[in-house]
């Protein structure tokens, strides 16, 4: 008879009441989201929730047996930390489950005056061992810690026998290629740091120029990309830009992908992982429908013991949804260490 393994929760992204709804109706164990402010890390205009919609999001994914996580993952103002703290009163009185926090400020306010309210250590405070989790745990309470998209399977297995804390990783989603929470170019470019204002490539600072060739995207007067006419175009990020050098124009920085662990999730799940999350607060409903089934069949297949293999379905259903069509283990996999 085959064993059944533990079943991580499946952690799903939602930018609007919508996307919490088909997340959860998809199945998804939880669903996290932000206000909408510079509290979270997705503050673009359209995107999140008011108090009403997080009461009435809470509503529906209690009344289903789900949770509610709410993302304050960006760093407080040092001259305002007001809105950080009113953040933290606000999700313990709309009913939010956990509080998914980067700045120690925001950590203090929330073990001090909302004891009730769970810990969640977001990627964005980029703690990549063991020690700076259980410093996290010790001093603030911490009761889980999302790590970041930088580490080896080894490195995760490492830090998870190491600490007490849950731990939770990206399965499927974008990804980054600076260090989690201490991105320099847009606030470079734009004057405005996406660890603290919750956005990189603040719209602002986003222009369309329409030119005889196509379409030209730029970021503050700074060229990010041009666009023949009908080329599809993602939202300008100077990270993912096309840019001329030696005579070659391509992605100089980094290539539009996004990371699939589908391939090493029955290792995941063996090492002990608490939860398992999908990036995406930004993407449409239908992503967070799609993605959050097949995530949700593939740890049901992964937990049962059964024998594992990705199924062309998964494949193809995500495949839809990934950046430039194409998908990849990023640090998960490093065959040159």
């Amino acid at each position: 008879m085959t064993a059944t393994l533990h079943k991580p929760q499946l952690v799903c992204p939602a930018g609007s009441l919508r996307a919490l709804q088909a997340a959860v109706d998809a199945g998804a164990d939880a669903v996290y989201l932000g206000l909408k402010d510079a509290t979270n890390a997705r503050n673009f205009a359209g995107l999140n929730f008011d108090d009403a919609q997080v009461r009435d999001g809470v509503r529906y994914a209690h009344a289903r047996g789900r949770e509610v996580l709410m993302a304050l993952n960006t760093f407080a103002r040092a001259q305002d930390d007001t809105p950080w703290r009113r953040a933290v009163d606000r999700a313990a009185a709309l009913g939010a489950d956990a509080l998914i926090v980067a700045d120690t400020a925001v950590m203090a306010y929330a073990r001090d005056h909302h004891p009730q309210l769970r810990l969640h250590l977001s990627v964005q405070a980029s703690a990549t061992t063991y020690e700076a989790i259980e410093f996290y745990r010790e001093r603030y309470g911490i009761r889980r810690a999302v790590l970041p998209r930088v580490l080896t399977l080894a490195q995760v297995q490492h830090a998870i026998r190491h600490t007490s804390a849950q731990i939770e990783v990206f399965g499927f989603g974008s990804l980054c290629v600076m260090v989690e929470g201490r991105c320099a170019l847009s606030s470079y470019v734009t004057g405005q740091s996406p660890n603290t204002a919750g956005v990189c490539s603040p719209p602002s600072a986003v222009r369309w120029e329409q030119t005889p060739a196509g379409v030209n995207a730029r970021l503050n007067d700074v060229l990010i990309d041009a666009y023949a006419p009908d080329e599809p175009r993602g939202y300008p990020t100077l990270c993912k830009g096309r840019f001329v050098v030696d005579g070659q124009r391509d992605y100089t920085i980094e290539e539009p992908t996004s990371l699939n662990t589908l391939a090493i999730l029955p290792q995941l799940i063996e090492a002990g992982v608490a939860a398992i999350k999908i990036e995406g607060r930004q993407r449409s409903t239908g992503y967070v429908a799609e993605v959050t089934r097949v995530w949700r069949a593939a740890i049901d297949h992964a937990a049962s013991g059964a024998r594992w293999s990705v199924q062309p379905g998964w494949s193809a259903g995500l495949a839809r949804w990934a950046e430039g069509q194409q998908h990849t283990l990023g640090a998960y996999d490093r065959p040159w260490r």
